[in-house]
């Protein structure tokens, strides 16, 4: 699956094994009825603890009971951090084998639908496993899995949460899934598989893209319709794609357990249909090189005509264009495909793609996490309402990732109060910079802020400054102060963000979600889906609406609340951020409502003004704007003034005269352009004159010429091989004329033109793209057309 549902419970320094275990049986037996002797169960195979439990507490038969190793027992966060032992059930499908010799790994007898894990252990750097102080509980159950049993059908894909799916695209397909091949099954289970899970993300604001979890949607989403075309699934009548008519079959399903599909069901249907038709092109394209590959396979053998692995990966890779069209397509030619050569270069992507993954060792964090429990309370943040905090206590210091007692001037170390107005890093905004200050004349430059251990500490990465002979030690008291300057242009840009997004979907649509933020002492940065980005009067209106907002000089309300009476008050949350029970909402009364911890102004009109920089796509789906506010904006204008003053004295013309004079600059130019261009045409017309004597005659009367025509451009030498082509075709009659002219220039580029006319096109089952794609590939380019 690609998408599935876990169901599970949790305890954290409560309830541990023996409880767990007997939830687990009571669930599974009572309340959902399984017959006991249908059930097996797993232990790591020296947690004897867990063995004991379930056969003398729970009553399991011996028999029933597997030992297994850490492969499938043992669970980790990683190479370090929290780990332990697990033991799981497993449901009987064919009781009648009896249970001697039984193998709980044979997928065609056992299925595993509940995981227990006994989180007791904490393993450091060097693989050493110590007790945990709080002993953990977590448990998972597939709602696929356990509905397949409830149901009694063979795979998780023919219960009532895929199967209308799977039924709906056979029925546009104008076939039946029961009678179908097992092929055809497999092909019919990824439609109904993926259909779903896209249609979930894209409700919750994930659009097809080539980067990040969007790139995930636009893989699923595609072999969807690969599936569907190779089933010949047919569009309905009157539209073009044939996804979103599946797609509505997820829809209606969803109503009972995510009314949000159901409200962005127009949005889902229109990024289903967009994503399939780009493929579709995509696909088209796909099938054009490959003929071209297949051409070139053969005039290359003949007699065993192959088409190279790296050629089949590029097309898989590039194109979209899977292994199994590849080998069918190629295999109507004549023409085999290495298959080996295929995997080969797909091991090679795929060790690429491993060594490129990030090893996260948890006890990087582990000595703020132990300083934080020893410190219990966590820190006080007094950043919403002040910026300077008098008689606040170092609590802790650590130096190059040791604690330490105390730092000297000159050092760099992370410091650890009880309170602080530093607000730390989150939510797209930076942390604050600013001084912690000593009575005795130390000061501890504040470069960053940022949380630890959960959010529990505030840490404040400082450089020791001051008197040489002073140092800062755990204990002393200290007043530490945000720079007030930094803080009100964060302030004003996170507020503008707020704004922003506001503007974006009054004026492009109420689908636009965020995707990204980044709110700094500068500028702002905010990225968000859109299949399009604003139009210039758009990108206007926006500017309009949030310099309106500000005029309007509207007072913030920001106030904490449960998460659930937030979200019915409509405030907006953010894709991919977590929240806890209770959350901070920044309100601009009529305009804006978002969950955030950021800091912002308490009116809008201390934001200043608002001007956009830049918008573009950074991604297929989505767009990014920049921006700037407040003396930010006076900034970039002081900035493109002087550029104008600049312009206007080159050009020697009023500044308001400025685009007339380019615009005039810019026709002389392209009309010389296109006078030289001319120029080199007839130059190369008249250097070809004498090429033509040089064509061969093939024993058919063909006449072919090969020459080369060096200073010459790929416009001029595509007419000099216009030229050449009529001259040579005319002397040759029916039996027809081929050209291949080539142009190498002093810096190393190199052009190509290659005609062919019809008739030798039809005489040897040649193709100019072919030819010169093979003579590009010898001068380390491609060739086409």
């Amino acid at each position: 699956h690609t998408f599935f549902e876990m169901l599970g419970n949790f305890s954290f320094g409560d309830y541990f094994k023996k409880e767990a275990i007997q939830y687990a049986w009571e669930l599974a037996t009572k309340e959902y009825g399984l017959d006991e002797t249908r059930v097996y169960v797993s232990v790591f195979r020296e947690d004897d603890e867990a063995y004991a439990i379930w056969r003398d507490v729970v009553g399991v038969p011996d028999e029933r009971i597997k030992r297994m190793d850490e492969a499938d027992n043992f669970w980790a966060a990683g190479p370090t951090g929290p780990c332990g032992p697990c033991s799981e059930l497993y449901w009987d499908f064919h009781p009648e084998r009896g249970a001697e010799g039984i193998d709980l790994e044979d997928d065609s007898r056992f299925i595993e639908f509940y995981n227990l894990v006994f989180m007791e252990m904490n393993r450091d750097a060097s693989g050493k496993t110590a007790p945990l102080k709080n002993k953990n509980i977590d448990t998972g159950m597939g709602l696929e899995r356990m509905a397949q049993i409830l149901q009694g059908k063979p795979n998780n894909y023919e219960t009532d949460l895929i199967r209308p799916i799977i039924d709906k695209a056979a029925s546009m397909a104008g076939i039946s899934y029961d009678d179908a091949d097992d092929a055809t099954k497999l092909k019919l289970k990824v439609i109904g598989d993926h259909t779903r899970a896209v249609a979930y993300l894209v409700s919750d604001g994930v659009l097809p893209s080539n980067v990040g979890r969007g790139y995930i949607v636009r893989r699923l989403l595609r072999r969807v319709v690969r599936c569907g075309r190779l089933l010949g699934v047919k569009a309905p009548e009157g539209a073009e794609a044939f996804t979103p008519a599946i797609a509505e079959v997820v829809v209606g399903m969803s109503g009972d357990c995510d009314l949000e599909v159901a409200n962005r069901s127009q949005k889902i249907y229109e990024e289903f249909e967009r994503e399939e038709l780009r493929f579709a092109k995509t696909l088209g394209r796909g099938e054009e090189i490959l003929a071209d590959m297949i051409a070139a396979a053969k005039a290359k053998d003949a007699k065993a005509p192959e088409l190279s692995g790296d050629d089949a990966f590029t097309l898989y890779d590039t194109y979209g264009f899977p292994l199994d069209i590849t080998t069918d397509v190629a295999s109507e030619e004549g023409v085999a495909v290495d298959v080996e050569g295929f995997e080969a270069a797909m091991e090679v992507a795929r060790t690429l793609s491993r060594d490129a993954r990030v090893t996260v060792d948890v006890t990087a964090g582990d000595l703020l996490a132990t300083i934080a429990d020893e410190l219990g309370e966590p820190t006080r943040f007094t950043g919403y309402g002040s910026l300077v905090e008098q008689s606040v206590t170092v609590r802790a210091i650590v130096r190059a990732g040791e604690r330490v007692d105390s730092a000297a001037a000159g050092e760099t170390v992370e410091v650890v109060l009880d309170a602080t107005p530093f607000y730390a890093e989150g939510g797209g905004q930076v942390g604050d910079e600013g001084e912690i200050q000593l009575a005795n004349g130390v000061v501890l430059c504040v470069r960053d802020c940022r949380k630890a251990a959960g959010g529990r500490v505030y840490v404040h990465v400082c450089e020791v400054t001051g008197d040489p002979r002073g140092s800062v030690s755990i204990g002393d008291a200290v007043t530490a102060a945000v720079d007030a300057e930094s803080r009100r242009r964060a302030m004003a840009n996170h507020t503008a963000t707020h704004l922003l997004q506001s503007a974006l979907k009054r004026v492009v649509g109420e689908d636009v979600s965020q995707a990204g933020s980044l709110v700094n002492t500068e500028r702002l940065r905010f990225d968000f889906n859109a299949p399009a980005g604003p139009t210039p009067a758009q990108l206007e209106e926006i500017e309009a609406l949030v310099n309106g907002w500000i005029g309007d000089a509207t007072d913030l309300v920001a106030q904490e609340m449960p998460i659930a009476e937030a979200k019915s008050r409509g405030a907006t949350a953010a894709f991919g951020e977590k929240y806890g029970e209770i959350v901070r909402v920044v309100d601009v009364p009529g305009v804006s409502m978002e969950l955030c911890g950021g800091t912002h102004v308490a009116n809008t009109a201390e934001i200043g003004g608002f001007k956009v920089v830049s918008e573009a796509g950074i991604a297929a789906g989505v767009r990014r704007i920049e921006a700037v506010s407040g003396p930010g904006v006076v900034e970039l204008l002081n900035r493109r003034e002087g550029v104008v003053r600049e312009l206007a004295g080159a050009l020697r013309v009023p500044p308001e005269e400025i685009a007339g004079r380019v615009t005039s600059l810019m026709d002389d130019l392209r009309a010389a352009q296109k006078e030289a261009e001319a120029l080199r045409g007839e130059l190369a017309a008249a250097k070809s004159v004498a090429l033509a004597a040089d064509a061969m005659v093939a024993p058919n009367g063909s006449r072919v010429l090969v020459a080369r025509l060096d200073g010459v451009d790929p416009a001029a030498l595509k007419s000099a091989a216009e030229s050449l082509i009529a001259r040579l075709a005319g002397e040759a009659g029916e039996a027809g004329a081929a050209v291949v002219l080539g142009s190498g220039s002093a810096d190393g580029k190199v052009g190509l033109v290659a005609i062919f006319d019809d008739e030798v096109q039809s005489a040897g089952g040649l193709k100019a793209g072919a030819v010169l794609g093979a003579a590009a590939k010898a001068c380390g380019g491609g060739g086409g057309g």
